[in-house]
């Protein structure tokens, strides 16, 4: 355990190191005047789609931009994934994808999700993989950005009537953040061995042939490759997660190295760490970014360390039959199940609760078979909102809302009108705050309960019990917050979930981006008020724990009931 920690701690160190000057190149580069020749760029691409990127737009005109945007990208992806059997680039000649599964992943890819119902390495053509999937990794993470932006400028400029320009914000935030650092991820990855070709599918001979039962004998098998190298890169920079292949970055071909493992999950979080160093630039107080910073390192490290406390503890009902689960040289001790022996239960635990924690959802192993604590700490770290983090932009214009919130509650305290960054949080804001919330937490609960009362939910379970109703909560909380990691376990291909998660994952981008927005719209139309003796600072250690508490508290109050069904009890079980 104590390699653990110290891996822990090493992690947060590099990443911190990271993400504080990253942060100030991004608010360079999306916040001020460009270098003259991206500046030229820029104003030729705008040129040419008709923008007027000096017109700064109301926070209606920015929402219903974003959705639009994401609309079409969404229905593009239908479109390819239908027809992929009739486009180039499909060497293996995969046909078309079913009607839900290609509306699932449609939506999955556009909302930032990237939940697969599928394997990806036998239902997707290269096409769909790097045009149709690959380009949304880029343009998703772009759009919560933009977002992010949008409501910075409503916290620093003073009584304006716009929070910026969707497209121009779209356009820097590909082009300028996303786009050079998935280059230099992704030369490497195919450093370390992650393939990068638009070759078929390889035939390579077995070592040792193999006897089926039924007599068949195999001395072949089939290697799917393809575009990988530049799909896992945007995959875990953007915090999207979509895998090139089924099991994800537990495969070799997408995770082949310890260095490429620590590479790929330290990039799961480096932008929206960043982010935060971005923000205190932006409002010309660096220490509001530290205290966001602070505030999500403060949940982030103590969950994880649970995490791996309780891999390294090893499977209960083993221990109970006397089963020998220290590690020794002869073996690594704990619980090694679904994990790979490359990474061990240390930088499995360790991605399990980064990937949660950030609306990733990549994977290099299998949730489904953690220990019961071990599987409900990554379900606990969605549930709060995937602001622990969280996703590229999301995860921090969604602390934003909670920071709002502990302002509010302060304010209560002392009885007068909560202030943030100088802005009054009046009715308004409470209650747009409020349905970012209680949008996704409805969707997570009403879409459990209903799976777990028609046959359709039940029927396709891998497991009986708390285990299968775990199976259940961590679909709809990983939809419904963007996060699209799977406990594993259950067949979610069908119609019912195809569907259901699909509304789940919609509700929990855009039910969540135009309340946001809107928040972002009211309170630039404000003054800025002087801090007073009342005033609470938002960058001290006082307010850092407070918004600690206020996420902790939002999550156990709207979920602990339904954990207390499923890893709870699991782990209470003889």
């Amino acid at each position: 355990m104590s390699t653990s920690v110290i891996s822990l701690l090493v992690f947060m160190a590099v990443l911190t190191a990271l993400a504080a000057p990253l942060g100030r190149f991004i608010a360079r580069v999306l916040d001020g005047p460009l270098p003259p020749t991206l500046d030229k760029l820029e104003a030729g691409l705008m040129n040419v789609a008709g923008v007027d990127r000096s017109a700064s737009m109301s926070w209606q005109r920015y929402a219903a931009s974003v959705l639009v945007f994401n609309a079409l990208g969404l229905f593009v992806v239908y479109l390819v994934l239908r027809l992929q059997h009739l486009l180039p680039f499909n060497p293996a000649g995969v046909g078309a994808v079913t009607p839900e599964v290609a509306m699932n992943t449609a939506i999955s890819f556009a909302t930032n999700t990237n939940w697969q119902a599928y394997s990806g390495e036998t239902t997707l053509s290269h096409l769909s993989q790097f045009f149709a999937l690959t380009v949304q990794n880029f343009v998703s993470a772009a759009t919560g950005i933009a977002v992010l932006l949008a409501v910075v400028r409503g916290l620093r400029d003073a009584k304006v009537q716009g929070v910026g320009n969707f497209w121009v914000d779209l356009v820097r935030s590909t082009l300028l953040v996303l786009l050079p650092l998935s280059a230099v991820l992704a030369l490497a990855l195919v450093s370390q061995g992650v393939v990068q070709t638009f070759d078929a599918p390889v035939t390579a001979s077995l070592l040792e042939p193999q006897t089926l039962a039924d007599g068949t004998v195999v001395s072949t098998q089939t290697l799917a490759v393809g575009p990988v190298a530049s799909q896992v890169a945007i995959k875990q920079l953007g915090t999207n997660g979509g895998g090139y292949f089924n099991v994800n970055s537990a495969h070799p071909f997408e995770n082949p190295t310890p260095l490429s493992n620590a590479l790929e999950v330290l990039a799961i979080l480096l932008i929206p760490a960043a982010l935060c160093f971005a923000l205190g630039r932006m409002v010309k107080d660096a220490r509001q970014g530290w205290a966001l910073y602070g505030a999500m390192a403060l949940l982030f490290v103590p969950l994880t360390a649970v995490t791996m406390w309780a891999e390294h503890q090893g499977t209960p009902v083993l221990s109970q039959l006397g089963v020998d689960l220290g590690a020794s040289e002869l073996q690594p001790g704990g619980n090694m199940e679904g994990k790979e022996m490359r990474f061990g239960i240390t930088h499995s635990a360790l991605w399990a609760a980064v990937t949660t924690a950030a609306s990733n959802g990549s994977v290099n192993s299998m949730h489904d078979s953690f220990t019961p604590l071990g599987g409900l700490i990554p379900m606990w770290l969605m549930q709060l909102g995937e602001v622990v983090f969280g996703g590229v932009g999301s995860g921090l214009y969604g602390m934003l809302v909670f920071a709002l919130f502990a302002v509010f509650i302060a304010g209560l305290m002392v009885g007068r009108t909560p202030e943030y960054l100088g802005k009054k949080v009046e009715a308004f804001e409470v209650k747009m705050a409020s349905l970012v919330i209680l949008f996704p937490s409805a969707s997570v609960l009403v879409g459990t309960a209903i799976a777990c009362a028609l046959p359709q939910g039940t029927s396709v379970l891998g497991n009986p019990g708390a285990h299968g109703f775990s199976e259940i909560l961590y679909a709809f909380s990983s939809g419904a917050n963007n996060n699209g990691s799977a406990f594993g376990g259950l067949t979610a291909s069908g119609p019912f979930y195809a569907y259901g998660i699909g509304l789940a994952m919609l509700i929990g981008r855009y039910w969540i981006i135009v309340p946001v927005l809107a928040i972002a719209g009211s309170l630039a139309k404000k003054g800025v008020v002087p801090p007073s003796s009342g005033t609470l600072p938002t960058h001290g250690p006082l307010f850092i724990v407070l918004l600690a508490l206020v996420v902790v508290l939002v999550g156990a109050l709207t979920f602990l009931p339904a954990l207390a069904l499923g890893p709870i009890v699991e782990h209470l079980s003889p």
